[in-house]
C-alpha cells in the first residue's frame, strides 16, 4: 500500500534508507560515482566542450562549486529569514 501522506512517505523513505546503509560495507565506495558526477558537473559547466587546460578547468570547477554552496546557502537564509517573518 503506498504511502500518501508525507510523514508516512518521509518515514519509508528513511526506513529504507537506514536499511541500505546498514547492510553496505564500504560507503565511500557505494557513493564514490555519485560524487564523481557531482564533481563532474561543475567542470561541464565550466568547460563543456574540454577546450581549457586541466589545471584551468579544475581552477573555475572550483569557483563554481563555491558558488553552488554559497547559492545553497544565501536560498536557505531567506527560506528561514521568510519561515520566522511569517510565525
Amino acid at each position: 500500500m503506498p504511502a500518501h501522506d508525507p510523514v508516512d512517505r518521509f518515514m519509508a523513505a528513511s526506513i529504507a534508507a537506514n536499511t541500505r546503509w546498514a547492510h553496505e560495507p564500504n560507503r565511500a565506495a557505494a557513493t564514490l560515482p555519485a560524487r564523481v558526477a557531482f564533481e563532474q558537473r561543475f567542470e561541464d559547466e565550466v568547460d563543456p566542450d574540454r577546450t581549457l587546460p586541466p589545471e584551468e578547468c579544475q581552477l573555475r570547477a572550483k569557483a563554481a562549486r563555491q558558488a553552488y554552496f554559497v547559492r545553497l546557502a544565501l536560498r536557505s537564509a531567506q527560506a528561514r529569514r521568510k519561515t520566522v517573518s511569517a510565525a
